[in-house]
């Protein structure tokens, strides 16, 4: 059972840490935390349009929860397989009751596809291959007069361009990343490639630094520096200034990109960019989670244009996206319009139609692979959700410590969560520890606080700030007017108050 135990920890919910029980837990106890969690996530108990929004989303999945564990025969499949197990096809009642060598065999494989998407994880390989096909003589046949020509009764549609491109991430150090790409590309009979590597440092909490070489045979040796600085919690900076070396000699380069958070889901930018096809540009970007829209005006040489750009993300499973487009400057007018779909566990395959006069009509094809989303962007989400979690406990966390106050009873000061970092050197991974007071004052009761043997990602109101390293629990409270202290790891339980805790204040 300890196997299958070490498995479950593959999902993205834990659904005993969600409801914070034993694995062992009775349907009482059970019941009990059910009921609990949905008086604190019931939606009719916030009037606010956006927490009530959030507010659904996790009584939905703490109802999840309890309908899986609270069944026995959905939940022995939930802890020998997982949330997989429950969502696969053609699964029955007998498949739970497999022979111990077939059920290890069925770990085995499972331990091997963890290992696999570690990897993944951590060298977060990726890319792209991309197909443009010239339509134009399906809108803009030849005269009558050439018709006799051969061959020319069928449009001729033609294969103009092809590109292919790959890059793969290898964490030196907790602070220092290699990153390798290449690509491939032709167009209209001419054809090159080029390769890239690239060393990335973390400065600090607030930046980073990359130098860049690269060589192709189109273009000559590059070496560049970026750099990365946020200027306040919601404007940062990044310079990029690069040496490219061809047969006309050394074409220098600058740019420097200005951005701002203009709300949750708007970014505006602002670039400059000298050297190699100087210009100037200013965008808007805002991305939800249906939608996705930009809005640009540059000035530069030799292009100056206007662009607008619209694209819908459709809530199904196979991810469908559509997209359309209108671009105009000195060049011509140019429309495009296309869709995206998820066609496998790591493959999207998208089309798209370009109009434009004086260029013709075009078609590209496009297939991105993503061996695995990045990481940051799995922890943004993460961190999202779990800010929306505390949010909906603030006035429930208010009661609770009255109540705690009145009979001197426990009090969370403080609390943190992730992994701590004494060595002065590696000051910058400090960043990875999170502040967890409110949702472990939210798990208070009668003057107790009580975790059980899981992964403390998973209660309400956490994330996993550094996935994949070692993490722990930091507490300071008061009990009885007296400080405490302790510190767990992450999948050890905890119970409080305890004596072993005080804080000797003698000293």
């Amino acid at each position: 059972m300890a196997t299958a135990l070490s498995e479950e920890e593959l999902d993205n919910e834990d659904y005993y840490s969600l409801l914070n029980v034993r694995r062992e837990a009775s349907s009482e106890e059970l019941k009990a935390a059910y009921r609990r969690l949905c008086m604190l996530y019931h939606p009719d108990k916030h009037r606010d349009p956006e927490l009530k929004s959030q507010a659904e989303r996790l009584f939905n999945l703490v109802h999840q929860a309890y309908e899986v564990l609270s069944d026995p025969q959905t939940r022995a499949i939930y802890d020998i397989y997982g949330k997989r197990g429950l969502e696969m096809e053609g699964w029955e009642v007998v498949e739970r009751r497999r022979t111990p060598a077939e059920i290890r065999e069925e770990f085995e494989r499972l331990q091997r596809e963890r290992e696999e998407r570690r990897l993944q994880q951590r060298t977060n390989p990726k890319g792209t291959i991309s197909v443009g096909i010239d339509a134009t003589d399906l809108f803009d046949r030849y005269e009558e007069e050439y018709e006799d020509v051969s061959g020319s009764g069928f449009p001729q549609i033609e294969i103009n361009k092809m590109h292919i491109s790959q890059s793969i991430e290898a964490p030196l150090t907790a602070t220092d990343t290699a990153i390798l790409s290449g690509s491939l590309s032709t167009q209209n009979g001419n054809g090159g490639g080029s390769i890239n590597f690239a060393l990335r440092r973390v400065t600090s909490a607030k930046g980073w630094g990359e130098l860049e070489f690269g060589a192709g045979d189109l273009q000559g040796p590059l070496f560049g520096l970026k750099l990365f600085r946020n200027l306040t919690p919601r404007c940062f900076v990044t310079t990029n200034c690069a040496l490219q070396f061809s047969s006309r000699g050394i074409r220098p380069g600058l740019t420097t990109v200005l951005a701002r958070n203009l709300d949750k889901n708007t970014v505006g930018y602002l670039q400059w960019r000298w050297g190699i096809q100087s210009a100037m540009n200013t965008s808007i970007v805002r991305d939800t989670k249906t939608s996705h829209f930009t809005v640009a005006l540059q000035l530069g040489i030799p292009h100056s244009f206007a662009l607008i750009s619209y694209q819908h993300k459709f809530q199904d499973d196979d991810q469908t996206r559509v997209k359309g487009s209108l671009k105009a400057g000195f060049f011509g007018t140019v429309v495009e319009y296309g869709a995206e779909r998820k066609i496998s566990r790591h493959s999207v395959l998208g089309a798209a139609v370009s109009v434009g006069v004086p260029q013709g009509v075009s078609l590209k094809v496009k297939e991105l692979e993503k061996q695995r989303e990045s990481t940051a962007t799995d922890i943004l989400q993460k961190k999202q959700e779990a800010e929306a979690a505390v949010r909906l406990m603030q006035e429930s966390v208010r009661r609770i410590i009255e109540a705690e106050e009145s009979r001197m009873g426990l009090i969370i000061v403080n609390a943190w969560y992730g992994k701590f970092v004494n060595d002065k050197s590696r000051k910058s991974e400090k960043v990875k520890v999170i502040d967890v007071t409110v949702p472990l004052q939210c798990l208070v009761k009668d003057s107790k606080l009580i975790l059980t043997e899981a992964s403390k990602a998973g209660l309400p109101g956490f994330y996993d700030p550094c996935v994949g390293e070692e993490k722990s629990l930091k507490v300071l409270y008061q009990f009885r007017g007296v400080l405490h202290q302790v510190m767990a790891l992450d999948n050890e339980a905890l119970r409080i108050p305890k004596q072993s805790h005080r804080i000797d204040t003698d000293g």
